[in-house]
């Protein structure tokens, strides 16, 4: 239906004169608002500490990047000569002109664009130690090469996930606050007109409340088979289930007062073309599409009110449908009536869809259901390294066998290594093909390698090669193991003082960027304002501060810990592969000025793990 569009033109769609906005427009204000919730789950649960959150995070996040992708569509199209659709970059075009930075509409794209690079790097960051589970795990060399790309060289190191933790946290408190802004900024499409219906001051609050309230619902369409299909329900409780349909109930509750609210302010405000749109809503040639959305929106929700609606997989799944159903009759309630009758009975028109309408709808879910299919095929679902450390042993132990064999776990597939026998190619780089041993040389031998089973025995070994004077040396565990940084005498990160900097960077940025087209270089009058005004210019300011303080903390990570890092000396023992799975390890090396083979061997074996094993370089 694109390709259709771009060789015929929008007069294939059912817009028309005044309704110039239609299902695309109502299709992107849908689609970044199913977005919300994966960074809402991820990043606002997270730095409110709700563990609960780490069984559903996974499926929220990707739910987030493939609805972006569905949403930055419909602009891009909808500006009708798509070959100029670069116009909206922040560069002059071929005849000197820069785009307008004080028009909501491009607020949208910074704001939209920021949201998908800044969740598609949180969705990343997160899914490296997964990866690098499946990396170990692999069967076969084209999933071994494929996983150990995308895993960056990932093997547990203590000093990595000290980074790792304070990288995740700056980017959930910098998601955070653009969660809100996101959706508030497409608001202002509507709000900052003088169209009846979209010039209120209520729609930021509002449209936030809808994007969370249909994001969630999403999720819920999305987890409710997959937890009965992939036999997750050690992992993917009833509880996560209630939990989530109370913040719909809670949200639901929201967006109802909104309809409210917006009918008080109509009346209250006493103007009549804003009584009138209301009326004309409710009771007008659209009333259908009114009455859906509240019977979707509204209504349906109040069954969560009752436990047993709320445990009840079946009629989750139907309130969260309808959800989805009624938030987009809320978009298209909101875009379409409003522009259909304005101030003068002669420009009024009926707006009726297309077939082509219709399709590229159809198509849209089509894309977004073909993305997260893939992404369940190939990629881990659930977030197993931090279920893993919120996970109480015994429940770890029962979703290792009851849904959880083919991600983590003791398999039969990873075990010891035998004497004489070859090891098998874990990583992508060839050099990790020898199976032979070290020379009895320092300069041969990279380091000592020693596993423990627990995570107590860890740290109490941990605590005794500090004190031993070594400095060259790291602990390895498949999920962050708190105290171990005071165990190691690990210092702080200067990770949060590169993301503080280049946040500066990013407002005067902004900053700059507006002032020089809007009062030097391009001086646009504007309903008589002043050329620079600050108020006008903040959204996009905001924005490139978030872009640039979560990519530095992204890179920042990635730089402080050396990765990616394809190859390491540690990839060369099968025994290591344990360390994304279910085992903590102690390796010191060959440089650190205290080794000693013999004297380094017997300490490491004085510390009760369950075996000493010589790396070579």
């Amino acid at each position: 239906m694109i390709g259709y569009l771009f060789l015929t033109g929008v007069g294939v769609w059912g817009v028309n004169n005044p309704v110039g906005w239609g299902w695309a427009i109502v299709n992107f204000v849908f689609w970044v608002g199913i977005g919300h919730a994966g960074t809402l789950i991820s990043a606002i649960l997270f730095l409110f500490r709700q563990k609960w959150r780490t069984s559903i995070n996974r499926f929220a996040e990707a739910m987030t990047i493939f609805a972006v992708v569905c949403a930055l569509i419909f602009p891009g199209i909808h500006v009708g000569r798509v070959w100029v659709a670069y116009w909206m970059a922040p560069y002059p075009n071929q005849m000197q002109m820069w785009p307008n930075f004080r028009s909501p509409l491009l607020w949208d794209v910074f704001a939209v664009g920021t949201y998908g690079v800044v969740s598609a790097m949180f969705w990343f960051m997160g899914m490296v130690p997964d990866l690098s589970t499946l990396r170990d795990r692999a069967t076969t060399r084209i999933r071994q090469i494929a996983y150990g790309i995308l895993a960056l060289g990932w093997r547990s190191s203590n000093r990595h996930w000290l980074r790792y933790e304070r990288a995740y946290l700056l980017l959930a408190a910098l998601a955070a606050p653009l969660v809100l802004s996101v959706h508030s900024v497409v608001s202002f499409d509507f709000a900052v007109s003088q169209v009846p219906g979209w010039h209120t001051t209520i729609f930021a609050p509002y449209f936030v409340a809808g994007a969370i309230f249909s994001g969630f619902a999403m999720v819920m369409t999305l987890i409710i088979p997959a937890r009965q299909f992939f036999g997750l329900e050690e992992i993917i409780t009833l509880r996560h289930l209630e939990n989530m349909s109370k913040i719909i109930l809670v949200t639901g509750m929201m967006v109802g007062y909104s309809y409210m609210i917006e009918f008080f302010i109509a009346w209250y405000g006493g103007n009549p073309y804003e009584a009138f749109a209301f009326v004309s809503r409710a009771l007008g040639p659209y009333a259908w599409a009114y009455w859906i959305m509240i019977s979707c929106n509204v209504l349906a929700p109040q069954l969560f009110w009752v436990k047993k609606c709320r445990t009840n997989v079946w009629i989750l799944m139907i309130v969260c449908v309808l959800v989805n159903i009624g938030m987009w009759f809320e978009r298209f309630v909101i875009t379409v009536t409003s522009l259909s009758s304005d101030f003068l009975p002669s420009s009024w028109g009926y707006y009726s869809p297309t077939w082509v309408d219709a399709l590229t709808l159809l198509g849209s879910f089509g894309l977004f259901s073909t993305l997260f299919l893939l992404f369940i095929r190939y990629l881990p679902i659930v977030a197993m390294a931090e279920v893993k450390s919120v996970m109480p042993q015994a429940q770890l132990d029962r979703g290792i066998h009851r849904g959880l064999g083919d991600y983590w776990g003791d398999m039969p597939h990873i075990h010891d290594e035998q004497p004489g026998e070859p090891s098998r190619e874990q990583a992508v780089s060839p050099a990790h093909r020898t199976s032979e041993r070290p020379a009895d040389t320092k300069a041969e031998s990279y380091s000592y390698l020693v596993d423990f089973e627990t995570a107590g025995d860890l740290i109490a070994g941990a605590e005794r090669v500090r004190d031993a004077g070594y400095t060259q040396w790291d602990a390895h565990a498949p999920f962050p193991v708190h105290g171990l940084n005071d165990a190691m005498g690990l210092s702080a990160t200067r990770l949060p003082w590169l993301v503080f900097f280049a946040g500066l960077t990013g407002a005067g940025v902004g900053l700059g960027l507006q002032y020089f087209t809007n009062a030097v270089d391009y001086p646009l009058v504007i309903s008589g304002k002043p050329f620079f005004s600050l108020p006008a210019n903040i959204p996009i300011t905001f924005e490139l501060t978030i872009l640039f303080a979560a990519t530095a903390a992204f890179v920042g990570m990635l730089a402080f810990n050396r990765l990616p890092q394809h190859y390491h000396a540690l990839f060369k023992s099968r025994r290591f592969r344990k360390a994304t799975t279910n085992r903590f390890f102690i390796s010191v090396e060959a440089r650190d000025p205290c080794f000693d083979r013999v004297r380094t061997k017997a300490l490491l074996e004085s510390l009760g793990g369950s075996s000493v094993e010589e790396i070579g370089e």
